[in-house]
């Protein structure tokens, strides 16, 4: 059994470069996990942060108390972004909250198992997609009138998107559509030097992870990321490098691209 607690009071000890000064960014699910991990190290690259959740307070507040003890600015609004007025509204409250947005991060997760596509129920389906998909476009649709020259949009997909996930059928899906959506709004956006790149991570250990299989399977997280060669899922703060290269304005030549964080795990893309 591998060490998969998820701390992201690890990133204590990240080295910045301030590399996003005088930047604001929107980062949804940024309550836990990859999205907090990220939110924090964008802000100690000299961003301010604006933080999309859904519900749970105590985390959103739990990355602002980080952030703002690292010396960071940060808001919160909790909103569901699958459906596009509170994808309208997170994009206003940081334009009242910080004046511009330079930085969109599509990161706001959701997944539920099913060991056969009979089980998906017509709910499951849209509200994957919802989540995922109709999220990352509505959230783009809000922004774009906003963004400028160097703006950057990076969006989480998943490895699940290249080689699919047999209990995952949904979620594998709503990725794809995510990654071809990426691709299409990155040739879209070129001339206006707005660049559209995403992550596609491998088993990182987060609480989406420990939400979706106490109940269904507590053997499924015992083996979490084990078979990865790196033996191990992976943590949040381990991306968050990726995530500040993709935001970084010096990075003016690399669009509708994803990179893959997966201990190793190879694919064809």
């Amino acid at each position: 059994m591998v060490d998969k607690q998820f701390d992201n009071t690890d990133l204590k000890d990240y080295k910045a470069s301030g590399a996003l000064t005088e930047k604001v960014a929107i980062v949804t699910g940024a309550s836990s996990g990859i999205g907090q991990a990220v939110a924090i190290a964008y802000a100690k690259e000299g961003a301010k942060v604006v933080i999309g959740y859904l519900g749970d307070d105590e985390g959103a507040q739990k990355t602002i108390q980080l952030i703002e003890g690292y010396g960071g600015d940060a808001k919160a609004l909790s909103g569901d972004l699958g459906k596009s007025e509170n994808c309208d509204r997170l994009v206003q409250f940081a334009l009242a909250e910080f004046g511009q947005l330079d930085i969109l991060v599509n990161n706001a997760g959701y997944q539920y198992p099913q060991t056969s596509p009979l089980a998906i129920t017509d709910e499951q389906m849209l509200k994957t997609f919802e989540i995922k998909a109709f999220a990352m476009f509505y959230l783009t649709r809000a922004a774009l009138p906003h963004l400028k020259k160097g703006s950057r949009i990076i969006n989480t997909a998943s490895i699940n998107a290249y080689r699919g996930h047999s209990d995952l059928i949904d979620y594998a899906g709503a990725n794809g559509a995510m990654v071809a959506m990426t691709r299409s709004l990155a040739r879209r956006l070129v001339r206006e030097e707005i660049a559209v790149n995403g992550i596609a991570p491998g088993p990182i250990w987060t609480p989406l992870i420990t939400k979706t299989y106490a109940d269904l399977n507590p053997d499924v997280a015992d083996d979490f990321g084990e078979d990865v060669p790196a033996g191990r899922p992976g943590q949040p703060y381990e991306l968050v490098k990726a995530y500040v290269f993709l935001a970084d304005p010096q990075n003016s030549y690399m669009t509708g691209q994803f990179l893959h964080m997966n201990g190793g795990d190879y694919m064809s893309t």
